[in-house]
Parts: C-alpha cells; sequence; structure tokens
C-alpha cells in the first residue's frame, strides 16, 4: 500500500515537472469578415519563439505576451501565452502551423491547426483589435462657427478631441497644423486642457477643446481649411484581468485629422457701396473729436479719429481728415486697443493728429464719413462726424504782412510773416586767426625722446634681475601657480551654483590644488587620512581640519546622492571660510 501511494506521488511530480507547448484558437471556422485569435501557451518560461507565418491570415496585432503565477497549497502554477489577432485574406481551409521555443535548452514545438474561412456573416463575432477599438471610439472634429460669411466677416474654428468613455488617451503629438491660407487669423490660446461631456453622433462622449483660431477671408469663392492631424497615444481595455483582478490594457498609437473643410466665402454686394468704404465689416461707431477748439496760434491741438465696435478693426484704413493748408498737420499717432475672441476682433482703432495754427482765425474741421458693412442686415452703413469750429484767438494775422514787412503772397500762395530773428543778414566779416606753426627740432617733445633711452634703460636691467629671481625660485613658483589654480577652480564652482556635478568637482580641485601649494605635495598623495595627519602635524586645529575633510567627504558623496542648491551654497560658503582659516594656521 506504501509503494503505490509513494509510486503516485512520483507520477504526478513527474506530470507538473513535464514541459507543455500549446495552440489555442479563439475558433476554428470563422466569416471571413471575422478575426481570428491564436495563443501560443506554455508551462514554463522559454527563449527564441518563433510563431509560424500564418497563411492565408493578415497579422492586425501581436505578439502581445502574457504571463501569468499563482501558488495554491503550496504548489505554484506558471503560465506565458504569446498572443496575435488575425483577419482572414480568402476563403477556404487552412492551416496555423508549428510554432517552436527553446525551454530549459531543448526545443518545442506546437501542434498545427485547421481553420476554416466561410464567406462573410452578418454580424461578426470575432473579437475587435486594439486599432479596431480606438478607431472607433477616437474622432478628431474641426467645428466651424459658419460656412457661408462674407468676405472679411468673421468665423472661428475649434478643434475638438472626441474620446469615448471605453478608452484613455496618454498623450498627444501635432503632426501637421493648418496654414490657412486666404484668411488672416489668430489663435486663440487653450490656457488648459480639461475633459468636458458631450455627445458625438448621439452617443456620450468626452471631448477636450486643444485648438481654436478666428479666420477672416481674404478672397471670395470656396476656400479650403487645411486639416489638423495628430498622434494620439490610445489605452484600450481588454477581456484580460492580471493577478489582482485588475483589466489589462492594451496601447496603441493612432493618427487622426479632423478633415478638410470647405468655405463658401460671399463677396461683398457691389448695389449701394459708397465710394468712400474702405473695407470695413462689421458693426461700428464712428467719432472725430478734438482735445481742444480754441487756443492761440503756435500752440497745439490734437484730433483723434475713432472707430469702435465689432468687426475687422485690424484690415482696414481710417478716414483721413481734410484741413486747411493754414494749419500745420504732422503724421498721425495710430492707437490700437482690440482684442480677438471666439466671436471676433473687438475694440476700437484711431489715428491722432497734431495739429499747430500758425495765424489767428476761425478754421473748421469738417465732417469726415466713414461706412462699413454690416453682415446682419446685409447692408453698407455710412456714419458721418460733425464739423469741428477751431478759434485761434491770439497771433499774427494771415492779412498783416504789409504792416510786418512779409513777403506778398501771388496766386493761391499764403504770406510768410517774419517773427523775431527768423531772417538775418549774411555775415560780410570773418572771425579767423592764423594757425601757428611749430618746429619739432629743439621743442619740449624732442628733448623728452632723447632722455627716454636713458631712462628705460636701468629699468630694463631691473626688471631683468627680477625675473631672473623669480624663475629661480622654483617653489615659490609651484606655490603661486597652485594658488591662482585654486583660485581658478573656486571661482568656476561658484559659477556652477545648481549644478550639482560641475559644482563639486570644481570644488574638489580647488581644495585639492589648494593643499597642493600650501603641504607641497603631489596629487597623487592624496588621501584623507594623509590629509588629516598632515594637517594635524601642521598644528591647524580641530574644527577647521574637520570641516576640511567633511568638505572632500561631500564632494565624493555628491556623485551618488541628490543634493539641493541651498546645500551646495552651504558647501561652498563653507570652503571660503575653511580655506581662510588654514591661510592663517599655515
Amino acid at each position: 500500500m506504501f509503494s503505490l501511494f509513494f509510486t503516485f506521488i512520483l507520477m504526478n511530480a513527474q506530470d507538473k515537472d513535464a514541459v507543455t507547448f500549446e495552440v489555442e484558437l479563439s475558433k476554428e471556422k470563422l466569416g471571413i469578415n471575422e478575426r481570428l485569435r491564436v495563443d501560443f501557451v506554455m508551462n514554463k518560461d522559454g527563449d527564441e519563439f518563433n510563431p509560424p507565418d500564418f497563411e492565408g491570415f493578415r497579422v492586425l496585432m501581436g505578439p502581445s505576451q502574457r504571463i501569468s503565477s499563482s501558488w495554491f497549497n503550496g504548489v505554484r502554477s506558471y503560465s506565458k501565452t504569446y498572443s496575435y489577432t488575425l483577419a482572414p485574406t480568402a476563403r477556404g481551409k487552412f492551416s496555423i502551423k508549428q510554432a517552436s521555443i527553446v525551454i530549459e535548452g531543448k526545443t518545442y514545438k506546437s501542434l498545427s491547426k485547421q481553420v476554416e474561412v466561410t464567406a462573410a456573416v452578418d454580424k461578426p463575432s470575432g473579437e475587435k483589435t486594439v486599432d479596431d477599438v480606438a478607431d472607433e471610439s477616437l474622432h478628431l472634429v474641426a467645428e466651424v462657427s459658419k460656412t457661408d460669411p462674407f468676405l472679411n466677416e468673421a468665423l472661428s474654428v475649434v478643434y475638438k478631441l472626441y474620446v469615448s468613455p471605453s478608452i484613455s488617451v496618454s498623450n498627444y503629438r501635432p503632426l501637421d497644423n493648418p496654414k490657412y491660407n486666404n484668411f488672416w487669423s489668430q489663435d486663440i490660446p487653450v490656457s488648459k486642457l480639461s475633459a468636458q461631456n458631450g455627445t458625438y453622433q448621439g452617443k456620450p462622449y468626452r471631448y477636450v477643446i486643444l485648438k481654436r483660431v478666428v479666420l477672416y477671408p481674404q478672397k471670395s469663392g470656396k476656400l479650403e481649411i487645411e486639416p489638423l492631424s495628430l498622434e494620439v497615444t490610445v489605452d484600450v481595455p481588454t477581456n484580460k484581468r492580471d493577478f489582482f483582478g485588475g483589466r489589462i490594457y492594451s496601447q496603441t498609437n493612432k493618427t487622426v485629422s479632423a478633415g478638410n473643410r470647405t468655405i463658401t466665402v460671399k463677396a461683398l454686394p457691389s448695389e449701394g457701396k459708397p465710394l468712400n468704404f474702405g473695407g470695413a465689416v462689421g458693426d461700428f461707431d464712428f467719432s472725430v473729436t478734438t482735445s481742444k477748439t480754441r487756443l492761440n496760434a503756435s500752440e497745439s491741438l490734437q484730433a483723434k479719429v475713432e472707430v469702435s465696435g465689432k468687426g475687422n478693426l485690424k484690415l482696414f484704413q481710417l478716414p483721413e481728415p481734410n484741413l486747411p493748408s493754414s494749419l500745420e498737420v504732422y503724421d498721425p499717432e495710430f492707437e490700437e486697443g482690440v482684442r480677438t475672441t471666439l466671436s471676433g476682433m473687438q475694440g476700437k482703432v484711431s489715428n491722432s493728429y497734431t495739429i499747430v495754427p500758425s495765424f489767428k482765425g476761425k478754421y473748421p474741421i469738417p465732417s469726415i464719413s466713414f461706412s462699413y458693412f454690416d453682415p446682419a442686415t446685409e447692408k453698407y452703413k455710412n456714419l458721418s462726424s460733425e464739423e469741428i469750429m477751431i478759434d485761434v484767438v491770439q497771433g499774427p494775422s494771415s492779412g498783416s504782412a504789409a504792416q510786418t514787412g512779409a513777403i506778398p503772397s501771388t496766386g493761391n500762395k499764403q504770406t510768410v510773416v517774419t517773427t523775431g530773428d527768423q531772417f538775418n543778414f549774411i555775415k560780410l566779416n570773418s572771425n579767423l586767426t592764423n594757425i601757428g606753426l611749430t618746429h619739432f627740432f629743439g621743442s619740449t617733445s624732442f628733448y623728452l625722446w632723447l632722455l627716454l633711452p636713458l631712462v628705460l634703460i636701468p629699468l630694463t636691467i631691473v626688471t631683468g634681475k627680477k625675473r631672473e629671481a623669480i624663475a629661480s625660485d622654483v617653489v615659490g613658483n609651484k606655490i603661486k601657480r597652485a594658488n591662482k589654480l585654486a583660485r581658478k577652480y573656486l571661482s568656476k564652482a561658484k559659477k556652477e551654483l545648481g549644478n550639482k556635478e560641475a559644482f563639486y568637482i570644481a570644488l574638489e580641485k580647488a581644495l585639492h590644488n589648494y593643499l597642493k601649494a600650501k603641504l607641497k605635495i603631489e596629487t597623487s598623495e592624496f588621501s584623507k587620512d594623509k590629509i588629516a595627519t598632515l594637517l594635524t602635524e601642521k598644528k591647524v586645529d580641530i574644527a577647521t581640519k574637520d570641516g576640511f575633510i567633511a568638505l572632500l567627504q561631500n564632494c565624493e558623496m555628491a556623485r551618488y546622492s541628490p543634493f539641493s542648491e541651498v546645500q551646495m551654497q552651504q558647501d561652498y560658503d563653507k570652503a571660503s571660510e575653511v580655506i581662510s582659516q588654514m591661510d592663517k594656521q599655515l
């Protein structure tokens, strides 16, 4: 009895140690419009997996790898699966041929299986691939506010990415931005990407607004709005679960496009178009104002021509005032206070003219007309300003030429009035002096150049001897070079504050070169223990010695540990303090 029980346990253990490598099909008969999933399953981990060629099928996805491992009553079970999703390419009977894998140094092969592909079925029951699900659940839409605007009438385009609740998007990248040819365009920034609930083709979706732009067509007829294209990373849930029961997601990249949109732009009607029409389209108010209407000659005033309202404010010219020739008018100063929203431009634009009258009198600023086309009523409208009278109360009179000695005008030319010293007589006598001649020989410069060599010769001898003394002091030169190098690296460390690796490399070099100068030892002899011993022999106090060793330790630790900018600043300040203290003791 005992021997039979032992034999049963031995056979059971051998079965568990046996290697299995099998192929599993989701179905053995399917329509040409269905999908087939093929799983290659093994009970031990293997390498060098070699799939069959899948003749008669197109690989839609795979291989995807799945591993399952569990313990039950002290017994471990393991499974590793390579999965493919296939689409038939023709009707008929096909064979899923053998696949192979190497497990524990041995090659194992699966059995081949037959699959029959029939005509298309009405309701495909095959599993959809990740790409199929992504295609059905992801849509990029360009929503256009108006498809038949007038020329220079505003329209908006909002690009929305619709995502089905069954999937999630982890990233996106624009591939091609539209150029908006034949449109004046301005982007409306999207400050924050936030998902909102909505519907797409009658189904509940979430959407994100990616881009908003306002367009003003500059040409009539059919205009194309180029598509926006994105590459989107999509996470699609599968029917599989992980060891803890959580749903397993498959990830794929999809390219989505908003598609071309055609806009039919209507030309502005020619009937009723005013002669002074300058291309303004919208709904506007018009005004002409002056800063003052009563002033003296030679004083200035500002006349402002302003258009306000909603429309293509940046795309037309303001009308110009027709002022009397006796007023001096400077070039206008343009001012713009326009903001652009999805509904178009709104605000105001103006030209401010500086006007300076030269003579006493009354000067009218005639009425100015401004016309625009209103798309709401599809009619032209004309606005006119009131006439403004400028009263110059003090100053020369334009008819006083006889009393002031002005030259009388002929025809339509106005008189020229002399004021103050505006015109003076030409001077007939000059106030010129002779240029004196000097000779170099016998001058002060001549004697200075003569004595200069006598001064330079002894100075050169003294300088040469000093250089020879410095060059012969080998030890002193080494110390000077080391001190200079230490200052150089300490200065470099200060510049590298915030850059951990570069800062601590520069700081460590500065500390080493300082020691090399003070202790007269080579770099190859450095070690923290020897440095501590030498500093003790030089009677450096314990606090300074420990601070120096701690700085060297920090330089080493910085290679493997994160250091904050605050810590780097503290180490730099500590290095300056330690070097200063050691200078007093060495």
